[in-house]
């Protein structure tokens, strides 16, 4: 069995008794925070779960732009998070995307199927966890999203790009600049596993992102859901940057609602 390393013990759980770690407070809801393969991870506990266990997997910046998540939470969703910012969607990023699914799924009894939320860098988690485990996931909602490391953190093309951050990226997958330049299992190389499965894919990107360019990006994505006959949806942020978010989140919530509700007990 999987172990959880509470950061401090506490005999305070939730009513079924499974969930331990460092209890506080988000927005309200009841937060548990505890160390899994020493990573850092949140789950956030709704007040009255929906039947089936529905859940939110947030990918990175816990916290930030939190509308969606709170009316998930409202609507008995879970919330789950593990930090592996430093990792890039690598290899090593996607295999503790496994350990932490096996330890909710099995242990913790969420749904076989999660909706997944990646802001930024989240995106190839997202994207690179799914494309291996189509078979467990119910949607997708992806905001300004990195889709190829080539991009950012490389800013090998238009985009900005960070340098301090591609050195980690190059190590995180132990590439020397020239093997990342001919990576060919970013994101945007994994689009056919994911329209096979039918899975629902929902991009909200500025389109004057100077960060992560949406047509360096989402936009390759999403053209090649179109083309595959895939279930895609694309909100274009006209005249924005790399901001995250809509003034009303409602059609990301409809998105997630709808796609998560047809794997779930009625």
């Amino acid at each position: 069995m999987l172990q959880c390393t509470p950061i401090q013990q506490s005999d305070r759980f939730v009513p079924d008794g499974l969930i331990a770690g460092e209890m506080g407070s988000f927005h309200g809801y009841t937060m548990y925070s505890f160390l899994f393969q020493e990573r850092q991870c949140r789950v956030v506990v709704p007040n009255k779960a929906a039947e089936g266990n529905p859940w939110l997997w947030r990918a990175r910046f816990f916290g930030h732009h939190p509308e969606v998540d709170l009316a998930l939470l409202e609507r008995g969703f879970y919330v789950a998070y593990i930090d592996v910012a430093d990792l890039y969607g690598s290899p090593a990023a996607v295999q503790l995307w496994n350990e932490f699914y096996e330890l909710l799924n099995s242990r913790y009894l969420f749904a076989n199927k999660v909706a997944l939320e990646g802001m930024s860098r989240g995106g190839l988690s997202v994207f690179n966890w799914a494309a291996e485990n189509a078979e467990k996931v119910a949607c997708i909602y992806v905001d300004a999203p990195v889709c190829d490391i080539k991009s950012w953190p490389g800013g090998l093309a238009d985009g900005m790009g960070s340098k301090e951050d591609w050195q980690k990226c190059l190590a995180a997958y132990n590439f020397t600049e020239e093997e990342a330049k001919e990576y060919n299992q970013n994101p945007i190389n994994k689009v056919e596993p994911l329209v096979e499965k039918e899975i629902p894919l929902l991009v909200v990107s500025g389109d004057d992102d100077q960060v992560v360019p949406y047509s360096e990006n989402a936009q390759i994505m999403v053209e090649q859901y179109e083309k595959l006959g895939g279930k895609v949806k694309a909100i274009i942020k006209k005249g924005e940057g790399h901001v995250h978010g809509l003034p009303n989140p409602r059609p990301i919530i409809q998105f997630i609602l709808k796609h998560t509700r047809e794997h779930l007990p009625s």
